[in-house]
């Protein structure tokens, strides 16, 4: 964790500073020194932040007294000056160190030092001068002496150190309820736990980290959603899971026809011994069913003739969902029974929350409500669904959100893609706002999509999957499944969320091959897992999408790279000293770190030709010596010179190059 700070005071004296920090836990704050960087002119000083939680650090600031002596004293020696008075100057700072020094070894050699400085008979001028310059005695007086100016700033600062899956994770979800195989007598079967658990193996084999259900919860019968969204359902129609809750149970509950909740804690487990977690969807709302309504129908919005209001986006109407009024008279029980739902799936394994809408919900509630769970277990993630205007985006990640949505789902054009991109990496947002690339969700079936046939959802893939870290898609995006249910619509023909969706999973034409090379690329690949090392190359041809990840680059967000490099040497000698290895490099998962150049088309329906230019200088490469490329999708070789090369990507062979770099 780096920390710079402006620091000044009148006049010429000398300063020191530090950095202080507490970790989660701590009773107390340790302290990493801070540098001064003439041309930054600028403090710059880091600490290992290597604990889940969140750390608070602060900033001290002094005047160095024994290090503005020593200045000006070796400036008088260097003019041939009496420096007869500036030796007892120099006793007294040692003397007034001596005192402070608890260490009876390095209190001695102060008290020495002093009389050394102070003696007027036996003591040449050239002793005193040589030990008042030692090394030794400017470290013990940087350890004991204690400054009477200290100065910290105001307000102290929290970060919270994530687990590595809030970083770095490939999401994807799917219904349980549809996890039965298609009949073909047309009669649906509603799939159980067990067979999504049966279905877990395929999705780890696939290469994802996180399965995300949509919400498992009994659902309401009451204005029930029919299929395609019709406002009829019939006998047989299976409801919307977001219109949650009925005589079975609420938030805490689960659809009996999926299972029990010990069929639940099984799933859980399937996930776990295959490596991935389970996230759940978190949607505050209720049907009319919901056992809240009955039993506190003060936290619903209730209108004038006492009937209580249905959720609304005028002209749409959701008479199945009944929003919840979180500024109730009850607000603070409210408060408490929505913080205990998640301690609850908490406690049936589940660290990781989708959370529906969270902007259309008070910013202070889910500032105390993340703030009150993590507090109790860190390692809870929460994903915003919000897809809602940038400074309410970046306000939700202020809060607390871990991770959110993003606008990539629509940013299909390169010159959209770079500009988006670099906006998440290169600017402040990337301090405290954390995208996952969803590519498609069970409510965006983008025209992209929906038009550019199976070469669009391999241009999606490969994008999502490699410019950040955190990416998702939606089950039906390996089979390519693009129907709207109507021209210009971004909603799925049959969609799953109000209907059961059985899939054949090796049905012609599916990318699953793709989706599984995607992740393996990840998985091998520490520069992947990064979120800042991005860079755009150009490209001569706008159809053609050329970027960087990984290679050589300035220090980290504006850290002077000799002062980087000073502190990193400083941490890792120190960590070798304990037989073990620390740094402040951003990735220790393992992996090739080798810097990885992507060359994707972004038109799904034209071969597309250019010269790209490859940034020689961040992959260490001679700009006048032949180079041999590898692309990783083929394994086909190429010799290169110089910067301008030449690419050729036909969207219905191959929509990406991936090219690693024989220096």
């Amino acid at each position: 964790m780096w920390v710079g700070a402006d620091i000044f005071k009148e006049g010429h004296d000398q300063l020191a500073a530090r950095v202080l920090y507490m970790a989660p836990g701590d009773a107390g704050w340790r302290s990493a020194p801070m540098r001064y960087d003439y041309d930054a002119d600028r403090w710059f000083g880091a600490f290992v932040a290597d604990r889940v939680g969140r750390w608070t650090f602060n900033v001290e600031a002094w005047t160095d007294a024994f290090v503005t002596w020593r200045s000006e004293f070796t400036r008088k020696l260097e003019a041939g000056q009496d420096v007869a008075s500036e030796l007892l100057e120099a006793a007294q700072l040692v003397r007034a160190a001596a005192r402070s020094a608890k260490a009876a070894p390095a209190r001695a050699s102060l008290q020495l030092t002093a009389r050394v400085l102070e003696d007027r008979r036996d003591v040449s001028i050239e002793r005193k001068v040589q030990r008042a310059l030692d090394e030794d005695l400017q470290a013990l007086m940087a350890e004991y002496y204690k400054p009477g100016d200290v100065s910290r700033s105001r307000a102290e600062r929290v970060i919270t150190v994530d687990r590595e899956r809030a970083a770095c994770a490939a999401w994807y979800e799917l219904f349980p309820r549809s996890q039965t195989e298609p009949s073909l007598d047309g009669q649906v079967r509603h799939a159980t736990f067990a067979d999504a658990a049966a279905r877990l193996p395929r999705v780890a084999g696939m290469g994802f980290d996180v399965v995300y259900l949509p919400p498992i919860h009994p659902i309401g019968h009451t204005h029930r959603k029919g299929k395609n969204n019709s406002l009829v359902a019939e006998p047989d129609d299976v409801g919307s899971p977001w219109a949650i809750g009925n005589e079975d149970g609420g938030h805490t509950a689960v659809d009996p026809r999926l299972g029990t909740l010990e069929d639940f804690d099984d799933f859980v487990r399937a996930a776990t011994d295959l490596g991935m977690d389970v996230a759940l969807d978190f949607a505050l709302q209720c049907s009319p069913d919901h056992p809240w309504v009955r039993e506190h129908p003060e936290w619903f919005f209730v209108r004038p003739d006492g009937s209580i209001k249905y959720a609304e986006n005028p002209p749409k109407k959701y008479q199945d969902i009944y929003p919840i009024n979180f500024w109730c008279t009850d607000r603070e029980a409210l408060w408490n029974a929505c913080r205990d739902i998640v301690l609850f799936w908490v406690g049936h394994g589940v660290t990781t929350f989708r959370v529906d809408n969270p902007h259309t919900k008070p910013f202070s509630f889910w500032e105390w409500l993340i703030g009150h769970v993590q507090r109790e277990h860190p390692e809870v993630i929460f994903l915003a669904e919000a897809f809602t205007r940038p400074k309410r985006m970046k306000h939700l990640a202020k809060l607390g959100f871990t991770q959110s949505y993003t606008y990539f789902t629509w940013k299909n054009s390169s010159w959209d893609i770079r500009e988006y991109l670099n906006e998440l990496v290169h600017s402040p947002t990337v301090e405290y706002f954390r995208g996952n690339l969803f590519a498609n969700t069970p409510d965006i079936l983008t025209e992209y999509l929906a038009t550019g046939g199976r070469p669009a959802f391999r241009i999606r893939l490969m994008l999502a999957a490699t410019l950040l870290p955190l990416y998702g898609i939606y089950s039906g995006f390996e089979l390519c499944e693009h129907e709207p249910v109507r021209a210009g619509s971004e909603e799925y023909v049959d969609s799953e969320k109000y209907q059961l969706r059985p899939r054949r999973w090796d049905a012609p034409g599916n990318i699953a091959d793709d989706v599984a090379f995607a992740n393996q690329l990840r998985a091998q690949h520490a520069v992947l897992r990064e979120y800042g090392n991005l860079a755009f190359c150009a490209s001569e041809n706008p159809a053609i999408l050329c970027y960087l990840r990984g290679g050589d680059r300035p220090g980290e967000r504006g850290v002077p790279v000799r002062v980087a490099q000073a502190r990193l040497d400083e941490l890792n000698a120190a960590a070798g000293a304990a037989g073990e290895e620390a740094g402040v490099a951003p990735s220790d998962a393992g992996g090739d770190d080798e810097p990885l150049l992507f060359v994707v088309t972004t038109d799904p329906h034209h071969v597309q030709e250019t010269m790209v230019h490859v940034p020689l200088a961040a992959l260490g490469l001679d700009s006048q010596a032949d180079y041999t490329v590898r692309d990783l999708v083929t394994g086909a070789r190429y010799t290169w010179r110089g910067e301008r090369n030449y690419v050729r990507l036909d969207p219905a062979v191959q929509v990406a190059h991936v090219l690693s770099f024989a220096r």
